[in-house]
């Protein structure tokens, strides 16, 4: 007897229970239609993505010792670990100045603030201040200090994760001395640390959908639809110009690993999403490193490249950065030379490195650029404060993809990619596990018998 087609109503009432991606993008149109009909409901709205956001953040930092840890341990060789640094800070340096021209020269082909002629002392200078909370990007001394932990406890307090990644490595380096043998215990106890790390978020990924609706409710509300219409030629340049970057890296993805950076886009489009809806790549770290390390990336790879990344490699901040400068100067009616140009690009490769967990770090970057060329009043910058909220969804989605890019470029010149099992991950013939607690009471998932899913700790089986 054939079996019945669910009805239409059931079957999106299934997609709409097991798939993140159906529920997030649900969440995602509901805010904007709630935060264009009713807008003072913005701020009412606003705790929902930020209690998930503080949520995700408080798991963050065990999460990236652990993985940190357990990969130097596991790989047994340090000096790789250091191989893949070097690397990682290599691959970070030419991508993020190559986005940097990028942006530069799209600016000038296109003069997105070009007839604008705006009087700088008609600006409010007083909502950059509130902007940027009366801060400053750190010096290169700061940052190098600021990355080396005073405490190992208040590293993981204040969530610094360059000072985690430092305590990890030198954890890692002292099991490697040690050995296995004088700390049989430690070991097991840290994956065990992790494990539950990601059973946590796998509890907190399930209110994904509630902080994408408050955060498009927020954002919606408080900003309105309307700056699209007054700064549409920037940010569709911005945009653009992602696009063509992530083209570039789509290329170089392909001819370093043989990898489809379309395929990895398919492949974590909930992440992708989410970060999107909340305006934070930071909320979708911890399913990201699960999704590499299944698709084939070493855990030391992984652990090390990913969150360096969120502050060494910036690549749409970078293009943000690099137009929104010309955007000013054009704006004002200014001119710049090659060699003032070229002086942008030195300043922002300099200034971008600093910028992560530090308040308005955009427009403080703008602001010490606008300083070193002595010619673009720093109060210009406050013309990006209407759009540079729109800019959210370019930035957050090329720096996430151009980390994890990262990841895999890394990974394959140090040999800690096993490309095969990416390919199969990424053509979707090996299904992704999050790894995190089953439910009490609830019964192994079942696997589709025509696509065996292998274990997450063991590699898939070779074909013959």
């Amino acid at each position: 007897m054939p079996q019945s087609v669910p009805s239409l109503p059931r079957r999106v009432a299934r997609i709409l229970r097991t798939s993140l991606f159906a529920q997030v993008a649900c969440a995602l149109v509901l805010g904007i239609v709630v935060g264009k009909l009713w807008p003072d409901s913005a701020t009412a709205f606003q705790p929902l993505g930020d209690g998930f956001v503080r949520l995700i953040k408080a798991v963050i930092s065990p999460l990236v010792f652990c993985v940190v840890v357990v990969g130097i341990a596991k790989a047994g060789d340090l000096k790789a670990f250091g191989r893949i640094g070097l690397k990682a800070l290599i691959w970070f340096e030419v991508a993020s100045t190559v986005a940097l021209l990028f942006g530069l020269v799209a600016a000038n082909v296109v003069g997105p603030g070009s007839g604008m002629h705006v009087d700088p002392a008609k600006l409010d200078a007083s909502a950059l201040d509130q902007q940027t909370q009366g801060g400053s990007l750190p010096s290169t001394t700061e940052f190098v200090l600021n990355a080396l932990p005073n405490s190992f406890v208040g590293a993981f307090a204040d969530n610094a994760l360059l000072q985690v990644l430092v305590l990890a490595c030198l954890v890692g380096a002292a099991l490697l001395h040690l050995g296995h043998t004088k700390v049989p215990k430690i070991l097991p106890a840290i994956e065990q640390a992790q494990e539950v790390v990601f059973a946590v978020v796998g509890f907190v990924m399930r209110l994904a959908p509630l902080a994408v609706f408050g955060a498009m409710v927020h954002l919606v509300g408080q900003y309105g639809l309307g700056v699209i219409k007054t700064y549409g030629k920037l940010i569709v340049l911005c945009y653009a110009v992602a696009a063509l970057f992530l083209v570039l890296l789509a290329v170089a993805l392909r001819l370093v690993s043989g990898l489809s950076l379309w395929k990895f886009v398919r492949y974590t489009r909930e992440e992708l999403l989410l970060a999107l809806g909340t305006a934070s790549s930071e909320t979708v770290m911890p399913r990201m490193m699960q999704k590499l390390r299944q698709a084939g990336c070493r855990d030391d790879a992984v652990g090390l490249v990913l969150p360096t990344g969120y502050s060494f490699n910036l690549d749409g901040a970078s293009i943000y950065l690099s137009i929104g400068t010309l955007f000013i100067a054009q704006a004002v009616g200014v001119d710049l030379s090659l060699g003032q140009q070229i002086t942008v690009v030195l300043v922002l490769m300099l200034t971008s490195k600093g910028m992560a967990g530090v308040p308005g770090s955009a427009f403080l970057a703008l602001s010490a650029t606008a300083s070193s060329l002595g010619v673009i009043p720093a109060g210009a910058v406050a013309l990006l404060l209407g759009v540079d909220r729109i800019m959210d969804s370019m930035r957050v989605t090329t720096n996430l993809l151009g980390n994890c890019v990262a990841v895999f470029a890394v990974s394959r010149w140090e040999g800690a990619l096993d490309t095969v099992r990416a390919k199969k991950v990424l053509d979707g013939e090996i299904a992704f596990v999050p790894e995190q607690a089953p439910e009490a009471g609830a019964a192994a998932p079942v696997q589709d018998a025509a696509v065996p899913v292998p274990s997450v700790k063991e590699p898939a089986p070779e074909a013959g």
